[in-house]
């Protein structure tokens, strides 16, 4: 949930690898029920991003009609390489456009 949070607001962040494969999916399913619009998909979306109401407005009124021709595939992982202090593989997680 915080990284959702977090990659809707600042669009791209800096993660290890484990866990932007398991944020990216949950964020690209954020952005298609925000293509809905409709009062039940952003009530959806409150529940998911835990009451941050300002992601849910970013990700309805900013993110959502920036992909409104897109049929999926809105965000990409970047690799950096392994993190110095336990070689942990390092990634940026970001929106795609």
């Amino acid at each position: 949930m915080n990284l959702s949070k977090e990659l809707i607001e600042h669009e791209r962040i800096k993660t290890t690898q484990a866990k932007a494969k398991a944020a990216g999916p949950e964020v690209e399913k954020l952005i298609t029920l925000a293509k809905r619009g409709d009062l039940h998909a952003r009530r959806q979306a409150l529940s998911a991003l835990g009451q941050d109401k300002f992601a849910v407005h970013k990700l309805f009124e900013v993110v959502a009609p920036r992909y409104e021709q897109r049929a999926g595939g809105y965000t990409r992982i970047i690799k950096l390489g392994p993190r110095q202090s336990d070689s942990t593989e390092m990634v940026f997680l970001e929106l795609v456009g």
